[in-house]
């Protein structure tokens, strides 16, 4: 019973990730090229992992936040300037994400009615406001985790009965492939999945909790994420042609019968609904933790104007951009490009804070196996990142899609001595 418990409340990261932009960008990916791409999703799920049991990691070891991790090792002006880039990237991001969480929300309950349903924005927003109004993090963590396997069987079910070829599925996960003009679809498969907020997120429910405990929760539920990213690629598969919610409900309804598009169409209110929990609560975490004196500092408490603030902003500015019927594309591309500079920062943040015996003890450093998967996680990400930095500066239309990226891959090779450098005198450091 207890493990339940543990899977249910660290079901809340599954929730973050496996929102509606997952859903677009894993059945996109499927309808247009197969199950290919299915080995970028396989390598986020496990590079989602190793960064959120680093990030709780930290939490529970020396019982800081990530947060109040950054804030001890970054201090001064510098360190002020980074908390601010940090905070606007993820409260920021959160924003412009939660428009597309209720859109998406809405978009399912068309699909369930067979008609347009604008209700379901405010409905979605008065449900999440008053659940973080009134329940403790733990209670929405526990929450999110019944939604999330509603969700799961939902796109379970419906992978299943697409009927895809075992072997295919086999060499998708296993054999790393990039056809011709996918590199940005890669980029958004892994970019979906490894979110800088939900890193915040995690350390911010983790503080009590045992090393092992949170460990097997974390496991099983970003396990429980990726099969969900899996099996919507899946399903995106079975349609051969542009994708959108409606062509692919269609399309299911036609091959499988309606009871499929039902369950697809539950899946994505599903998905759309938890991350319009979790997107308002990551930011107000991860305020508290930047800001906040002391976790236990009554300014910041969950019942505090401030930390409400900052949800209730959030909530609002994403139900009101959906309510208005804009669409977010352009807020939501920024800040997918904020959240890929921000990504590599936060990676290299957390290898190089694992590795500080002042911050973790000897009990707590990570063993040389966690930091060879580290490095090359952290390499992946600062490869994106960069190649997004260099995009936006230098433009496409100037140089080719492969110079760019081999620039990127130039930079992010120069970095890794510096940054093993500074991991070998991190865990030379005496113990406080």
């Amino acid at each position: 019973m207890q493990r339940l418990i543990h899977i249910l409340f660290w079901s809340v990261i599954a929730a973050a990730f496996v929102g509606p932009g997952t859903v677009t960008t894993c059945a996109r990916a499927g309808a247009s090229h197969g199950l290919t791409l299915l080995w970028a999703v396989t390598f986020s799920t496990i590079a989602c992992f190793v960064l959120q049991e680093a990030s709780a990691r930290i939490t529970a070891v020396s019982g800081l936040n990530l947060g109040q991790a950054m804030r001890r090792r970054h201090t001064g002006f510098g360190g002020t300037l980074v908390l601010l880039l940090v905070l606007g990237g993820i409260v920021g991001g959160c924003a412009a994400y939660q428009a597309g969480n209720l859109v998406g929300a809405a978009a399912g309950s068309t699909l369930l009615a067979y008609s347009a349903g604008p209700w379901t924005i405010g409905a979605a927003t008065i449900f999440a406001a008053g659940l973080l109004w009134t329940a403790r993090t733990a209670t929405v963590a526990k929450v999110l985790g019944g939604v999330v396997a509603l969700m799961g069987l939902c796109f379970a079910v419906t992978a299943v009965a697409v009927g895809p070829d075992l072997g295919a599925m086999l060499r998708g996960v296993l054999v790393p492939r990039i056809p011709d003009g996918t590199g940005l679809l890669v980029v958004a498969l892994i970019g979906t999945t490894v979110v800088p907020y939900n890193l915040f997120l995690g350390s911010g429910i983790a503080r009590g909790q045992r090393v092992g405990d949170m460990r097997f929760g974390l496991a099983v539920s970003v396990g429980l994420g990726g099969l969900i990213s899996l099996a919507i690629v899946v399903v995106g598969s079975s349609l051969a042609a542009e994708f959108s919610f409606g062509a692919l409900g269609d399309h299911l309804a036609r091959e499988l019968g309606a009871p499929a598009r039902t369950l697809f169409a539950g899946g994505l209110f599903c998905a759309g609904l938890t991350s319009a929990i979790t997107a308002p609560l990551a930011a107000a975490l991860t305020a508290r933790g930047l800001f906040a004196a002391g976790e236990e500092a009554p300014e910041w408490s969950e019942a505090s104007p401030r930390y409400r603030a900052v949800w209730l902003v959030v909530l609002l500015t994403g139900a009101g951009f959906a309510l208005a019927a804009t669409r977010p594309a352009q807020l939501i591309v920024a800040a997918q490009a904020l959240n890929g500079v921000l990504l590599p920062f936060v990676a290299i943040f957390l290898l190089l804070a694992v590795n500080d015996r002042r911050l973790m003890g000897d009990a707590g450093l990570n063993p040389l196996w966690a930091n060879l998967l580290s490095l090359g996680i952290v390499g992946v990400t600062l490869l994106l990142g960069l190649s997004k930095v260099l995009s936006a500066v230098l433009g496409r239309g100037q140089f080719s899609e492969g110079t760019l990226w081999a620039g990127s891959g130039a930079l992010a090779l120069a970095t890794m001595p510096l940054l093993v450098f500074a991991l070998v005198r991190g865990r030379g450091r005496t113990a406080e």
